[in-house]
Order: C-alpha cells, then structure tokens, then sequence
C-alpha cells in the first residue's frame, strides 16, 4: 500500500527504511541497471519477505531515492508499506519500471539531508528509522558529510552504508577510492547498530544489498570475520528466528 494523500494515520511497522541510491556520473547504464535489479530482486527474494513478516508488527515502510550531486535527489517510489508478498511485489515492479536518472557530482551529505524529513509525517511509526546510503564515491559536493550524518544521527536515525568498490576509472579519467569502505566507515554510517557491507563491484552488488536488507529488517548487524578487511553478513534470517524463539 502506497501512503499518500489522506493515508497518514501513523500505522506502526517494525522498520522505516529509506533506501538512497547514488546515481551519478561514475555510475554508467550498465552499472545504474545492476544497482536498480539489486534492489528488486532482493525485495523478491523469499527469505526478505520472511524477514518482513517475522517481526513484532509484522510489516516494515520503505521509500526508494535516487542522488547525485547536491542538487539532485529524487524520490523515485514513495513511502510503501510492505506485509504481505503482493504489496512487496507491487512495490519491487514500482521501482524496476521507473526511469533512471542521473547526474554529475557525489553528494553523500545532500542525500542525507534530503532524507531525514522524509520521515516526517509518512503515515507509519516505526520502532528503527534507518537510511541506507550505497555508493562508488566520496562526497565532493554539498557540506561535509559528517555534519549531515551527525544531525540525521541526532535525530534517533541510523545511516547503514554499501559502500561499492569500484576499481573503475570514473568517465572523466579521475581514479575511484581505494578505501571506499573505510571513508563510508569512518565519515558516513552512524547511529544505534549501524553498519556497513561492501559490495567488491557492481556485479556482486545484488548478493550485498540482499544481506544487507535481511540484516536492516531483522534488525541485526554483522559480524566481523577475523582476518577479513570487510565485515561479513550472517545469515541474519535464522539468527532473527532463533532470538525470538529463546525471548532474546
């Protein structure tokens, strides 16, 4: 069900979920159509659906943004509430059936800021606000991105991250982020149980937003792997399944 217009009783859900997805210039068609099939397929994906109707209220609220520079953010499928497997289709075909756009410039914190008052006034309650920002940059545009995770952070919103580790030139011949993980670690992620999981580059970038949605939903986050230079995902379905059967 899309919340609009006079559907604004606040209707409680487990999660409120803003997915902010970078559209800009270092991100080609080719790649935009992997990050958007992601996202869709996740959304499709059993176990996710699950996840949703695991929970205490049985459904979450999710809105899709697309960004770029500081003056392009786009809300590209409004607030929509998923319980049931037609209303996550229904929302999984609203965002694999609209255009993609894109832009110039990097601007992580312009995203933030766009999304922060989307929570206002959405028609839902949820017990987590959580926005999920995945990107091939830094921020090179708008105010620094610390200032906008710190005041989203300020206000009981966790920012995750997917941080994707494009080795790529970007189309102006600049070189892409060697640490990109680190900067989105140190710079970008905040609030209670934030976390971030890296995709290695666009093709493994459906497997990361998968487990990274399963995590968001069942409200867990991963566990580090010794050795490892990124934080692996758990199977968050079977851990969120075993927590509620021992009360925890």
């Amino acid at each position: 069900m899309l919340l609009s217009g006079g559907a604004r009783a606040q209707q409680p859900v487990d999660l409120e979920l803003v997915l902010a997805v970078d559209v800009s210039g270092s991100v080609d068609p080719e790649e935009a159509k992997l990050q958007r099939d992601g996202y869709v397929q996740a959304f499709l994906n059993d176990k996710v659906q699950r996840a949703i109707r695991g929970g205490p209220f049985g459904r979450v609220a999710v809105t899709y943004v697309e960004w770029a520079g500081d003056n392009h953010q786009y809300t590209i499928v409004d607030w929509t509430l998923l319980g049931d497997p037609a209303s996550v289709r229904s929302f999984a075909l609203a965002v694999a059936e609209a255009p993609i756009t894109s832009a110039q410039w990097t601007s992580i914190s312009a995203a933030i800021d766009y999304a922060v008052p989307l929570f206002d006034n959405n028609g839902v309650e949820g017990t987590r606000r959580v926005i999920d920002v995945s990107g091939d940059g830094e921020n090179n545009r708008g105010r620094p991105v610390d200032a906008a995770r710190d005041a989203a952070v300020a206000r009981g919103i966790t920012i995750n991250g997917l941080p994707i580790l494009n080795d790529r030139p970007n189309p102006w011949g600049g070189s892409p982020s060697t640490e990109l993980d680190r900067y989105y670690r140190d710079h970008v992620i905040g609030g209670p149980g934030a976390f971030l999981v890296p995709a290695t580059d666009f093709n493994s970038f459906a497997d990361a937003i998968l487990g990274k949605l399963l995590l968001e939903v069942s409200g867990l986050t991963p566990d580090p792997v010794p050795g490892d230079r990124d934080l692996a995902v758990r199977d968050a379905e079977k851990d969120a399944a075993h927590r509620r059967q021992s009360g925890g």
